[in-house]
């Protein structure tokens, strides 16, 4: 009787291998449904010191280098975890685990990505943006994936700082160094991550303990998990309201960013309260449209300032 993995292997093995089928493989590895929410993040931090936008085209250079490099960072994680991958539901039909991309061409394929993504921040921007880039390409793969993941349970927390370099290099792209723009944006996706990430953990923790990831539930049990991501999601409420306390953004986003704040530590109060996978399942959700939100929160504000 063959396994759900083999079942895996037997499919993609029946599947057509055109060239359009090639290239969404290789769009795959890099976590396509990841880079917009990616890019969102760093779109404020370009208008916030002046208050105004800047030209259409160095706009579209960072967005595009950031994406190149978040995608970079994301092939190169696929490869290096190709066979935990293949131990776990939600990652073991990726292209890698199911051999439909030979290891050797993703390495290839994400070193071009950081190539490409360092040489177009550097033309377009200048050397700290760059620096930036490449420094969370590097981060998350080596500090994060190689290192700290499979090690520790505070992988989550210190590698959460890899997510959230986009609006450090936008700040630093536009005004030639970051500033407490970049900075406060790169706080509040810092201290998102936790409870983003733990939601996951808490649901899927027999595949985590499968693939071998310590992951928090497996090392602290899930009610201590519970009671991290309520206090993440409660010290995360006044980190958004630092851009105010700046001037850099106005009553708008103050009043939104509490009512999503108010939303947010709810699901966090009923991921404690029910103790059930379907409100860490439901918390995982929110906290995706909570950050895309407070970030559209921002654009608008700035929108309406202009």
């Amino acid at each position: 009787m063959s396994t759900p993995r083999s079942q895996v292997l037997i499919r993609s093995a029946a599947a057509p291998h055109g060239f359009s089928q090639t290239l969404w493989r290789y769009a795959a590895l890099t976590k396509p449904r990841l880079l917009p929410l990616v890019l969102f993040t760093g779109l404020p931090a370009m208008a916030m010191t002046t208050g105004a936008w800047p030209p259409a085209p160095l706009v579209f250079a960072i967005l595009l280098g950031t994406a190149m490099a978040a995608a970079a960072a994301n092939v190169l994680n696929c490869y290096v975890e190709r066979d935990r991958d293949a131990l776990m539901t939600r990652t073991q039909s990726r292209p890698l685990p199911t051999a439909q991309l030979a290891p050797r061409d993703a390495l290839g394929f994400g070193v071009l990505l950081t190539v490409a993504s360092t040489l177009l921040l550097w033309q377009t921007t200048n050397l700290t943006a760059t620096a930036v880039g490449l420094g969370g390409i590097l981060f998350y793969v080596f500090v994060y994936t190689i290192w700290l993941k499979p090690r520790t349970p505070q992988s989550i927390v210190i590698g959460g700082a890899a997510g959230a370099v986009a609006p450090l290099i936008a700040d630093a792209a536009v005004n030639g160094r970051i500033g407490w723009p970049g900075w406060l944006l790169f706080l509040i996706i810092f201290f998102w991550t936790p409870p983003h990430f733990w939601a996951i953990a808490l649901y899927r923790k027999g595949e985590y303990k499968k693939a071998g990831f310590p992951m928090l539930p497996l090392v602290i049990g899930d009610e201590r998990t519970r009671w991290r991501i309520l206090g993440y999601t409660l010290f995360l409420i006044p980190v958004t309201l630092a851009p105010v306390a700046f001037g850099l953004l106005g009553h708008f986003y103050l009043v939104l960013s509490l009512v999503l704040g108010a939303w947010f530590a709810h699901h966090a109060f009923r991921v404690l309260r029910l103790r059930t996978d379907a409100a860490a399942q439901r918390m995982f959700r929110v906290s995706l449209l909570y950050l895309f939100t407070l970030f559209l929160g921002m654009i608008a504000d700035l929108a309406l300032r202009s």
